[in-house]
């Protein structure tokens, strides 16, 4: 079954829900450890490496913002198991940042003590107890036990932008109009009296036009979202309530229509897309949805950032 949405490379194992902790900003056991400088930088932890609480140590201080919490981060970061002084994951090689929003419950509360504080721009290593971690769960895909401790090496490229920003353009009449919420985001769609009664082909409308770069195939794209099922208004998803959420554009793990009609659009931009059944779900909706077999699909979607 393709969902909608799929996290974004590490996201779906390293952002999972974790217990609280404590933290130091002292370097700790962490002065021990060695990063090269090498493009694809390379950490020499030595086996055994532990710590009792969630530990930092900037590297690099970079010259922008403070990250606080509920951020969205385009993050370069490379992991490796304290106990076995192995490396387990790394974006470094393929020079695509992983993005994610920090804040409590959303990601490791290792990451969010961490981060947190930190100035975009900045190099730094995070050592990350179970506690702060993946607890006594562990994370079997990267052969992390419970009683390991993680090292990261975090390089805060960016934030994501919380808000599109460009020239306003009206819907076309046949499609219902975009109701906004105080902050002038959307919520629903309302039926009007000149919408079409059934929408049988795919089409997108760009309501606020960024200047952004177009968005390309492959890219990590981050968006806030609003989906209904046409032509009823029942709101089957959304995002604003949550965080952004980022996923591959182009990929499998989407929907025929996303990739068919935000690919080309420019970053900073709000687009309306209508997916009839063909190009959603078909048949074979969600389990547990409140999309129906058959039903066309209209979204509100404000593309933040594509890296």
């Amino acid at each position: 079954m393709r969902r909608i949405l799929l996290a974004a490379v590490v996201a779906s194992s390293l952002v999972l829900a974790g217990c609280g902790g404590s933290s130091d900003s002292g370097g700790g056991g962490l002065d021990d450890i060695k990063v090269s400088s090498a493009k694809t930088p390379k950490l020499t932890v030595d086996k055994g490496f532990k710590v009792k609480k969630t530990t930092t140590k900037v590297l690099k201080e970079g010259g922008g913002d403070k990250v606080v919490s509920g951020d969205s981060l385009k993050i370069s970061l490379a992991g490796v198991n304290g106990t076995t002084g192995k490396q387990f994951d790394s974006t470094y090689a393929s020079g695509k940042p992983v993005t994610f929003t920090v804040s409590d419950g959303g990601v490791l509360p290792g990451f969010v003590k961490g981060l947190v504080g930190q100035k975009v721009g900045s190099r730094i290593l995070v050592a990350i107890p179970p506690k702060d971690g993946f607890g006594d769960a562990g994370q079997p895909s990267y052969n992390i036990k419970k009683s390991d401790t993680m090292v990261f090496l975090f390089d805060i490229v960016a934030k994501v932008p919380t808000e599109v920003t460009g020239t306003s353009k009206k819907l076309p009449s046949d499609l219902p109009a975009l109701k906004l919420d105080a902050d002038k985001h959307p919520v629903s769609f309302v039926k009007t009296k000149t919408m079409d009664k059934k929408k049988t082909k795919e089409s997108a409308d760009v309501v606020i036009q960024g200047k952004g770069a177009k968005v390309k195939s492959g890219q990590t794209l981050t968006v806030q979202y609003v989906g209904q099922v046409y032509p009823t208004g029942t709101v089957f998803d959304e995002s604003w309530s949550k965080q952004p959420a980022s996923f591959q554009i182009g990929g499998e793990g989407l929907i025929k229509c996303w990739n068919d009609t935000l690919i080309g659009q420019n970053v900073g931009s709000r687009v309306v897309i209508v997916c009839p059944s063909d190009t959603a779900y078909g048949d074979k909706p969600p389990a547990n949805s409140k999309i129906g077999k058959g039903d066309t699909l209209i979204f509100a979607v404000d593309l933040l950032d594509a890296s």
